[in-house]
């Protein structure tokens, strides 16, 4: 009797050995819903107070720097990369690269900003404002870090901005909440949401096309053109005339309604992509607009010359002056918006899984 008691637990631990042996990394709960392993991943901040930079890395390889240096005249993200290390960004006016345009010196990277804020304009400032224009042009100030975090799962970077005249008058105070992960291997994101508040009175964010959040892109990442703009050379010296520079330039733009190609600027969608290549990689940069977002689906301020941005408020141009609308903020008043940047190297980020994606987005809550 003992010996068949034995054999029946062996027998029955064996079948149990055998089956866990058996059971895939991936399984399915008991709704038949794939259920993944979560993989961890090091988001890391390196924070150079003297060079005032904050270098962000995942799993040890750099994605983007948050720069906040005076004469930059806004806070911005600097360059940003691919999983695969290759920048997406314009390198002009910081770090300008052979074959580039010299135009909108206030493009630069990542920033967030608008073109008419009491009608003083925070969007163009740059270097190359006149001093006697100065007074028209607002300046975005790094104030504080409100948090720093680095973490397995996600990274968090909490800012506080003021929006300053040229005469260092508060209009708004910015809360901007960076989180940086991974979607997968070959895909690498950041989320950002920006709360502006009015501390000292009503402020009016008047109809502009331009704004809000934006990315420049680099040269190869463009719509090739026929209109010649002042660039750098090989040599990377300024041209003495307007040029074309159209060799390896791949870009092209695709929205959440099957618009592609410059077709794409002045269009409301959720979500626009851009694909190109760089050297031999496979580059898909996509950014998604958030359902919580006031103004309904949002316009696209796109260009082919390396401008990608989402406008939730400037609505006059893009309907040639059938809607105005702008947004008055009362004093002590807060609105939000939120948005999300995918890169991805080689794999490609298809209609379906942004649609997917702006859905989970537009639902979270930050």
């Amino acid at each position: 009797m003992k010996k068949t008691l034995v054999s029946i637990i062996f027998f029955l631990l064996g079948i149990a050995i055998f089956a866990a042996c058996q059971t895939p990394q991936n399984q399915e709960n008991q709704q038949g819903v794939e259920v993944k392993e979560e993989k961890k991943f090091k988001v890391q901040f390196v924070h150079d107070t003297t060079a005032k930079s904050i270098s962000v890395s995942i799993d040890g390889k750099p994605f983007t720097n948050y720069l906040y240096t005076d004469t930059l005249l806004k806070t911005v993200l600097f360059p940003l990369r691919t999983p695969l290390g290759t920048v997406i960004t314009r390198g002009y006016p910081i770090s300008p690269r052979p074959f580039e345009y010299t135009d909108h010196p206030h493009h630069v990277g990542h920033w967030f900003s608008y073109g008419s804020v009491n009608e003083i304009d925070f969007w163009n400032n740059s270097f190359a404002i006149p001093q006697e224009e100065k007074m028209k042009y607002g300046i975005i100030k790094h104030k504080k870090i409100t948090k720093l975090v680095n973490s397995d799962t996600r990274g968090e970077l909490e800012v506080e901005l003021d929006w300053v005249t040229y005469d260092s008058v508060t209009l708004l105070v910015e809360n901007s909440l960076f989180s940086f992960g991974v979607l997968d291997s070959n895909t690498w994101y950041f989320d950002r949401t920006v709360r502006l508040h009015a501390p000292n009175g009503d402020v009016r964010l008047f109809d502009s096309k331009e704004g809000m959040f934006a990315l420049r892109l680099a040269h190869e990442l463009e719509h090739p053109t026929q209109r010649p703009e002042f660039a750098l050379d090989k040599d990377g010296k300024p041209t003495s005339k307007p040029v074309i520079f159209n060799a390896n330039v791949t870009g092209k733009y695709r929205n959440s309604n099957g618009i592609e190609g410059e077709a794409a600027w002045g269009k409301r969608a959720n979500w626009l992509k851009l694909t190109g290549k760089i050297g031999q990689e496979n580059i898909t940069i996509a950014i998604l607009n958030n359902k919580q977002n006031i103004a309904g689906v949002p316009f696209w301020h796109a260009r082919g010359y390396g401008l990608f941005a989402v406008n939730n408020l400037g609505h006059r141009i893009f309907t040639e002056g059938k809607e105005n609308y702008g947004y008055i903020l009362t004093k002590d008043g807060t609105v939000t918006f939120r948005y999300r940047m995918l890169i991805n190297s080689n794999t490609g980020l298809s209609d379906e899984m942004l649609n997917q994606q702006f859905e989970s987005f537009s639902n979270s809550v930050n």
